[in-house]
This record gives structure tokens, C-alpha cells and sequence, in this order.
């Protein structure tokens, strides 16, 4: 008779996960209890607060918890071996807690749209009605959104630690449903938020049975959720190929749909359009992070011994989803549009640096590993695309952000900081030298030849020649184009924008001439431990 065994809670080490949980838990009791007039200012510093404390802790946590040492993976199993505390988890944790504090700061923006903030009045109400009418005129505010966001941070958390199949549909479902949410709370164009919204939660939930199938076949063919002991079956177990592979399929559909690669990938562009733009800067860092910390997890951990079956489908879907996010972004004429096609090519050459790996238990390549590049791109990625939505939020027109390519004509004329801002963001997503972009391309392209991926890093080149006519072209736009009638108008940000800006902005810069310490931290995170 097996005797049921209690989990122990390791608090210390779990202390940044329980404080997002905790002060997104109190969130929802301040919307509760606090006067709507002060909720604001409560939920405000409540959510930076806890996320500025959760990454203050991470600190001390990744100071007591080993991560790599003698050439061997070292960390923690916590939750009774459901949650793997690592150096690859501490680090994704530490990226996403910095991207996260950097969007609160968006969400809380208020002087761009006349003291409100992008984020509906009343999202119960009907687009046009009375209510609506009502809800602006009040100036109503969903402060809603901070809860929301700090659930989605919990869950993005959970995610790349995630050490079983079980556990990891967990996190999906907490980082998604959120999200969900929050792209239909618009303040303006609601129908076009809503429609995203809806799109985003149909994918999203057929993305998610996807994996929950997969999941299930995974656990008849091992026979485990665990992820070492998943590994161990597919060593040792030839007698049901057909249910591994088809089980690792389906897990690869919902892992892939999360970061937008082909053929999963048409949600990205409408709901990076439809979003609030304040959603849109979070959502496109943060989960990518948090997506690719799964993926990695799951390929490497789980599945590395059958390195065979999963390589060769990813070279496809490397390809596919570079070539077409930077063909389709050359016929965009929106620019949430355009970056949402940027960030599916962006997937890509993320991808390109996972292929690295050469052998089970064996990340190192050279002088950089397979997971060293990823993670470094991962943070050069989150940071640059973040200041570039953010930046986007800055131009305006009657309707509110002016969106449309053609209205961005003459923007360097106009407001020259903006446009050399927004410009340096694109010729780093470009990977043009002296900025992250390139050094990150150099990593995961470096990892890739050396593991023989060379067709991949072919199309990657290629790819990349594309991209950078693109971005040039709207740098061209801002700066050599006459303005189409009364010509763009850039709003003055609070602090709290211009923060995001400059953060985002810096640390593009300091990464492409100085790389050398982020890489060496990546490098010192080492494995993930089995």
C-alpha cells in the first residue's frame, strides 16, 4: 500500500514565484475593498513593489543555489521534483522579472491619451453604447489589468521551471489566460481589441488540448509526467515509436504556437495589432521567454536522448518561420503589424540557436554553448522589442496612436529623439553591428554551423538580408518622406514610459559593445539539471 508522501515547500527558494502569486492574490482583495479613486495609485506600487521585491530576492536565492560547477548541472527539485530550480530557470526568471517591471511601468502610463490609460473604462460595455460613452467621459479606469498582469508573470515563471508535463500545462494556462484578457481591454478601436481577443483565446485553446494530447500520449509511452523519467524511457524504450512521436509532435504544437512559429503563427500579427500597446510590449517579451525556457526544457531534458526525431522538424520549422515572418513583414502597412512579422523571423533565428545541440547531456559547443546563445538572445530580443512597442505608443494622431506606416512619414523631422530611438531599435532587430542584435545572430548562428546546421543558418543569412530592407525602409519612411497632411505627432511620456524607453534602449547599446558580461552569466548558468 503506497502511503501518501507530504511535499515539502522549499519557501526560500520558490520566495519569487510566491511573492508574484501573493501580490496578484492581493490585487484582486484591493479591487475589492480600496475606493476606486485611489485604486491606481495602490495597484500601481503594489505590482512594481512586488515585482521589484521578487527580483531582489531572486538575487539572494541564486547566490545560495548552486547552478554549475566542476563541469556538472547543479540546482534544486522542488515541489516534490514537479519544479526544477536550475541555472538556465534562475536566469529566465531574472529576465522575465526585469521585462515585467518594465511593462507595469507601460500599464501605469496615463499622459499619452489625456490622463487615461490604454486600457478600457468598462470592458462590460458594448462598443458605441451609452455605457461606454459613459465609462470615457468618468474617466473611468480597469485597474483590473494589474492582478491580470501579475497572474500572467506567476505563470510565465512557472513555465520555463516546470520539471513534468503536468506542471507545465499548469504554467500555460496561467500565463495564458491573462493574456487572453488583456488584449480585448482596449480603450480604443474595442472591436478591433475584442476580435483579437477572440482569436487569441480559439488558438490559444486549441494550442492547449494539442498539448494536453500530447501530454497524455507521452505518459502512456513512458508511463511518467517526470521529465528524467521520460528521458529514461526514450532510452530504453523501441517498442512504441509511433506513440513517442506522435505524442512529441502534439507537445511541439503547443509549445510552438506560443512563440508564433510557422505554421502556427497567423494569431501574432492580429493580436499584436488589436492589443493595447502597453499588452503587446509585455506580452511579446515575456512570453517568448517564457515559451522558449519550456521548449528548452522539454527538448533537452525530456527528450534529448532522441535528438534525431525532433532536430530535423525544427530545421523546417526554422526556415518556414524565418523566411516567412520576413517576407510577410515587406507587405505590412501597419507598424504593430510589421513587428509582430519581425517577431515571428525573430522566433526563427531563436530556434536556429536550439538546433545547437549535438548530443544528450552535452550542450557545450566551441567557446558558447547551445543554450548560452539562446538565453543571450532571448534577453537581447525581450529588451529591444519592448522599447520598440513602447515607442510606438509615442505617436498619435486624432484617433489616438497612429499606427498606419504612412503616417510615421516625416517623423524625424518632427520629433528627431524618437525617431533615433525608434530607428536604433530597428537596426538592432536588423542585428546590425554594435548593437545586441548582431551578437546575439553571431550566437545562435555560431552554435548552429557547428552543429551542422548550415542549410538553417543559410536561410538565416538570407532572412536577415530581407529584414534589414525592411527596417531600413521604415527608417527611410521617418526621415527622407514628406509627411501626408497634418504629418505625425509625438506625445511627451511620464517617467514611467521614458523609463521603459531608456532601459530598453541602454541596454540594446551596452549588450552590442559590451556582451561579454551577460554571456559570461549565461555561461555560469550553465545546464539544466536531469
Amino acid at each position: 500500500m503506497n502511503e501518501f508522501v507530504k511535499p515539502v515547500v522549499d519557501y526560500f527558494e520558490l520566495s519569487p514565484l510566491l511573492i508574484v502569486f501573493f501580490a496578484a492574490c492581493l490585487g484582486v482583495v484591493v479591487e475589492a475593498f480600496v475606493p476606486r479613486a485611489h485604486r491606481y495609485l495602490v495597484q500601481t506600487l503594489l505590482t512594481v513593489g512586488a515585482l521589484v521585491g521578487a527580483l531582489v530576492m531572486l538575487v539572494l536565492v541564486a547566490r545560495e543555489v548552486p547552478s554549475y560547477a566542476d563541469g556538472q548541472a547543479r540546482g534544486i527539485l522542488a515541489m516534490s521534483g514537479t519544479l526544477a530550480l536550475d541555472g538556465p530557470t534562475l536566469f529566465l526568471w531574472g529576465l522575465i522579472l526585469v521585462l515585467a517591471i518594465l511593462g507595469a511601468l507601460l500599464f501605469a502610463e496615463r499622459h499619452l491619451d489625456g490622463g487615461v490609460s490604454a486600457f478600457a473604462g468598462q470592458a462590460a460595455a458594448l462598443p458605441g453604447t451609452d455605457a461606454e460613452r459613459t465609462a470615457s467621459t468618468r474617466g473611468l479606469d480597469h485597474t483590473e489589468v494589474y492582478p491580470l498582469l501579475l497572474f500572467a508573470v506567476f505563470g510565465m515563471l512557472l513555465f520555463p521551471a516546470s520539471n513534468d508535463l503536468l506542471t507545465m500545462f499548469v504554467a500555460l494556462e496561467i500565463l495564458s489566460l491573462p493574456l487572453y484578457l488583456l488584449t480585448g481591454l482596449a480603450r480604443r478601436r474595442r472591436l478591433l481589441s475584442q476580435e483579437a481577443a477572440l482569436k487569441y483565446f480559439l488558438l490559444g485553446a486549441f494550442s492547449s488540448g494539442f498539448f494536453l494530447y500530447g501530454a497524455a500520449l507521452i505518459y502512456g509511452f513512458s508511463g511518467s509526467m517526470q521529465f528524467s523519467q521520460i528521458s529514461e524511457a526514450v532510452r530504453n524504450d523501441v517498442d512504441n515509436r509511433v506513440m513517442l512521436l506522435v505524442g512529441l509532435g502534439l507537445l511541439a504544437v503547443g509549445l510552438l504556437f506560443k512563440v508564433g512559429a510557422v505554421p502556427f503563427q497567423a494569431w501574432t500579427p492580429d493580436v499584436y495589432q488589436g492589443a493595447p500597446t502597453p499588452v503587446t510590449a509585455f506580452m511579446s517579451a515575456g512570453t517568448k521567454v517564457a515559451a522558449f525556457g519550456a521548449i528548452l526544457r522539454l527538448f533537452y531534458v525530456a527528450f534529448g536522448a532522441d535528438r534525431w526525431s525532433w532536430q530535423p522538424m525544427l530545421w523546417i520549422i526554422a526556415i518556414l518561420t524565418m523566411v516567412l515572418g520576413a517576407v510577410l513583414a515587406l507587405t505590412q502597412t501597419d507598424i504593430k503589424r510589421l513587428l509582430a512579422y519581425s517577431s515571428v523571423a525573430h522566433t526563427g533565428f531563436i530556434l536556429t540557436g536550439v538546433l545547437g545541440v549535438q548530443a544528450s547531456g552535452d550542450l557545450s559547443n566551441g567557446e558558447i554553448s547551445s543554450l548560452q546563445a539562446v538565453l543571450f538572445y532571448l534577453a537581447t530580443y525581450g529588451l529591444m522589442t519592448l522599447g520598440a512597442f513602447a515607442v510606438v505608443g509615442l505617436v498619435r494622431d486624432s484617433a489616438g496612436e497612429a499606427t498606419t506606416l504612412s503616417r510615421w512619414a516625416g517623423l524625424g523631422k518632427e520629433a528627431p529623439v524618437v525617431a533615433g530611438v525608434f530607428a536604433f531599435f530597428l537596426l538592432a532587430m536588423a542585428g546590425i553591428p554594435l548593437t545586441s542584435g548582431f551578437v546575439g545572430k553571431w550566437a545562435v548562428f555560431s552554435v548552429a554551423l557547428a552543429a551542422g546546421a548550415w542549410p538553417v543558418v543559410v536561410a538565416a543569412i538570407a532572412s536577415s538580408i530581407i529584414a534589414v530592407y525592411l527596417y531600413v525602409r521604415v527608417i527611410v519612411l521617418m526621415y527622407f518622406d514628406e509627411p501626408i497632411g497634418e504629418g505625425p505627432s509625438v506625445v511627451r511620456p511620464s517617467v514611467l514610459t521614458a523609463t521603459a524607453i531608456a532601459v530598453g534602449a541602454a541596454a540594446t547599446l551596452m549588450l552590442g559593445v559590451l556582451p561579454g558580461p551577460l554571456l559570461d552569466l549565461a555561461a555560469r548558468a550553465g545546464e539544466f539539471i536531469r
